[in-house]
């Protein structure tokens, strides 16, 4: 555990809640405050409706409405609850670790690693069989094997897509960022859905057209 961990304190340490609360209850509402640090956690993707980007919380909650949007695009059957709560905890765990950009390689160095450690502290402050099941919902979004977790990481790689061209580029005009590169990022899409990596893939090769994002150089 390194310094900065052993220091930190959850949130709910700043107001103590009373003596006698029930211990389940005290864990779980202990949780449930350090989570509203989501809040903060800039991402770099811009808003359609206001002048700033976005944060996580934001982003979790257009993502889980997406799915009771756009669920019966999913090539498999999935269900809608279950996937849901994947979406509402995938980027819990940057409270600790941070949003680590999509186009940004030497910030995805060590990613998964510093989510794992920041998922083993997070999830912790729940009682012990909570604990369990949300890390294995968590685990089950990482790993992708099911149709919700597929379908999940679908919602969470289009959502940007369409903030990025009502943005009129946004993040694929990151320096050094070409619309393949974009491409290959959104590909994901469609492990869960052909209908919506059809849609995704038409509205980058538009932004493309349209000078939003940049050309791959040709080959010599």
């Amino acid at each position: 555990m390194n310094e900065e961990r052993r220091n930190r304190s959850p949130l709910a340490e700043k107001t103590p809640f009373p003596d006698g609360l029930d211990a389940r209850l005290r864990s779980q509402f202990t949780f449930l405050v350090e989570v509203d640090q989501l809040k903060t956690v800039l991402r770099q993707s811009p808003l359609v409706a206001a002048d700033r980007r976005e944060n996580d919380a934001e982003h979790s909650w257009h993502v889980a409405m997406m799915v009771v949007v756009l669920a019966e695009h999913s090539d498999e059957p999935i269900d809608v609850g279950h996937t849901i709560q994947l979406l509402l905890l995938h980027d819990l765990v940057e409270i600790y670790a941070g949003d680590t950009p999509l186009y940004d390689g030497a910030a995805g160095v060590g990613q998964q690693e510093r989510e794992a450690v920041a998922a083993d502290e997070l999830f912790t402050l729940l009682p012990p069989d909570q604990a369990q099941r949300l890390r294995a919902l968590w685990d089950e979004f990482e790993e992708r094997r099911t149709p919700e977790a597929r379908f999940a990481k679908a919602m969470d790689r289009l959502q940007p897509l369409l903030l990025n061209w009502m943005a009129r580029g946004g993040t694929w005009r990151t320096p050094g960022v070409t619309a393949d590169d974009v491409r290959a990022r959104k590909a994901v899409i469609g492990d869960a859905s052909s209908a919506l990596w059809e849609a995704g893939r038409r509205l980058i090769d538009e932004g493309e057209a349209r000078g939003w994002s940049r050309s791959a150089p040709p080959r010599a």
